[in-house]
């Protein structure tokens, strides 16, 4: 037996708008953004785990950019 998902002659739902190139790269300015407010925040509190995440974030987010940009 088959499981249908739509029945015969119902028009399926629209799908959601899809993310362009440029709203990945506005998402990573502003992770990188974050990332590096995250630094600044940790060790100006000595909260040594913030800049360690902070800074993860800021690398993750270089690395993206760098590669959308040259490679994509």
């Amino acid at each position: 037996m088959q499981d249908m998902r739509y029945r015969i002659g119902e028009p399926r739902p629209e799908a959601g708008t899809a993310l362009d190139q440029a709203a990945f790269m506005g998402l990573a300015v502003l992770s990188f953004l974050i990332g590096a407010g995250f630094v600044l925040a940790g060790i100006r509190s000595k909260h040594y785990w913030l800049t360690i995440w902070g800074g993860g974030l800021s690398l993750c987010s270089a690395v993206y950019i760098g590669l959308a940009t040259f490679i994509l």
